[in-house]
């Protein structure tokens, strides 16, 4: 129903934009509940076995991260009579909220609940996922200072290396891009105590390079590493493109994803952390190679050539070509 979808999708807006507005927890908090409670009718849409164990893992993590942070909240303003976000004082509040921010977005060690959520979900509500919902918990981040930074830096490193380790041997794509999120979330999380401009940078240009992703298995139609084979005989000129999409996502220089991790890089060698900046850079590798396995699926592998394989590509629709169109000309070309 285009209404009920219509009201979905402004309290989807409605709860990010209360967070984002908001300096006081319980008003964040409402904002987040809010988001939660959006996407998932949206997440269980198609009455699939597989989508509603989805939904319900994600709405018993998430309903355990929002209660972790109200009870964080009101211990700190227990303990020191604020309520407001910037002034959070108190070590004890202040690491719970971290950790709790930590399991909304999906964070390592917090990090099992999105590879499965997000393989039972359909690709559209699958990008929605893990871009949008990212927002909300990222602004919290963004505000809460002097949060202990080894934490932070603990969370962040452990992502980077789950995101690789974890990808290495999954033939689902769905998952694979699950990884993927976390490695580069991981990544965000590493430098956002130093220079959260460079995590906002990081965030922005993730968010492109995935939907890119999303819509272009979205045209294919594929959700395996076996689907893309024939790839080829669906849409070529995308086919030809999409390595340098996945090469941007793993980060290789002439393209758009090696900007965020060069200026992290160098910002954590300016910070003396030279040993951290080489373990993140190290993880990266890991990342390339199941992004590289995922492109000589694509490319590199000939399918059996038949006309009705051929035809959906001529006639594929326009509504979702163009955001196709935009999103993988910056993924490939904005550095």
């Amino acid at each position: 129903n285009p209404y009920i979808l219509a009201t979905l999708l402004f309290g989807l807006g409605l709860g990010t934009t209360i967070t984002f507005a908001s300096s006081h927890w319980l008003l964040a908090w409402m904002g987040l509940e809010i988001n939660t409670l959006a996407i998932i009718p949206l997440m269980a849409q198609h009455h699939h076995p597989r989508a509603v164990e989805a939904t319900t893992k994600y709405f018993l993590t998430q309903a355990t991260a929002a209660a972790m942070l109200l009870f964080a909240s009101t211990t700190n303003a227990w303990l020191t009579g604020q309520w407001d976000i910037q002034q959070m004082s108190h070590p004890f509040p202040l690491t719970l909220i971290t950790l709790a921010l930590a399991l909304k977005i999906g964070l390592a060690p917090m990090h099992t609940w999105l590879p499965e959520v997000l393989q039972g979900l359909d690709l559209t509500t699958g990008l929605v996922l893990s871009t949008w919902q990212k927002l909300a918990p990222f602004a919290l981040l963004l505000q809460i200072q002097n949060v202990n930074p080894t934490i932070l830096v603990t969370l962040g490193l452990a992502s980077t290396l789950v995101g690789g380790w974890g990808g290495l041997n999954q033939t689902q794509l769905r998952k694979v891009l699950a990884y993927s999120s976390i490695a580069h979330l991981g990544w965000m999380i590493l430098i956002l105590q130093y220079s959260p401009s460079l995590t906002l940078l990081a965030l922005l240009t993730y968010f492109v390079m995935t939907f890119s992703t999303f819509l272009v298995f979205k045209l294919n139609k594929s959700t395996s590493i076996n689907a893309l084979a024939i790839s080829w005989t669906k849409a070529p000129i995308l086919t030809s493109l999409t390595p340098l999409v996945l090469l941007s996502l793993g980060g290789l220089p002439p393209l758009t994803g090696f900007m965020p991790k060069w200026l992290i890089l160098q910002e954590l060698a300016k910070q003396d952390l030279a040993p951290l900046a080489t373990l993140a850079a190290l993880s990266a590798l890991l990342s390339l190679y199941f992004y590289l396995r995922i492109s000589y699926a694509m490319t590199l592998t000939m399918s059996p050539n038949n006309l009705t394989g051929v035809t959906p590509w001529r006639f594929s629709s326009p509504q979702l070509t163009l955001p196709l169109a935009i999103a993988t000309a910056a993924t490939i070309s904005l550095l």
